[in-house]
């Protein structure tokens, strides 16, 4: 039945914009060295924009610092301007042959910052539920208008789809709460 690929492909979405969330959340440094914080990060490149993990390997010598080794040392230069642009918030550390990015432990007032930035991520991720919750309700709506759902089936498929919306809404939730705890257990 239509309606339920209809559904299923909101479903979908939904699991998309959870996936979102969690990458997001591995770009927030939390006082660990931890790679996916480099994964936002691009590099320009002879004229193309590269990630970071595409031109050097990334290693995590020690729990505060990561190391990355790049494999044309003429990208040396362009990963280290490219950190310093980001919003990570680290100084390179260029050596000549290797760049060291050390995590300091974080303040309190920079994991009110965090906190605030992964409320932001959260919310943002709700938003986007919620919007799909009212696209597709529209969808099952113009669907009973053109007669390929009932009026019982509408109502069926709104309560379902409200359900899920509610599930998923509580899982971008979990996840907030679990990344916010995790920025203070440090």
């Amino acid at each position: 039945m239509a309606s339920y690929e209809e559904f299923n492909e909101f479903t979908r979405r939904m699991d998309k914009t959870c996936d979102n969330l969690r990458s997001n959340f591995a770009t927030v440094r939390a006082g660990r060295a931890n790679a996916s914080i480099l994964d936002q990060i691009s590099v320009e490149y002879y004229g193309a924009s590269t990630p970071i993990n595409q031109l050097a390997s990334v290693s995590t010598p020690d729990p505060r610092s990561l190391l990355i080794s790049p494999w044309d040392a003429n990208a040396l230069k362009e990963i280290e301007k490219a950190i310093l642009a980001s919003d990570i918030g680290i100084t390179p550390n260029n050596d000549g042959k290797v760049i060291r990015l050390s995590f300091p432990q974080l303040t309190e007032e920079r994991r009110k910052e965090l906190a605030k930035q992964v409320k932001k991520y959260g919310e943002e991720a709700k938003v986007a539920i919620r919007n799909l919750r009212r696209d597709g309700l529209e969808r099952f709506k113009k669907m009973e208008k053109a007669g390929e759902l009932t009026e019982d089936d509408l109502t069926d498929m709104e309560k379902k789809f409200q359900k899920t919306v509610d599930e998923y809404t509580k899982k971008v939730e979990d996840l907030t709460d679990k990344k916010e705890k995790e920025l203070f257990e440090i």
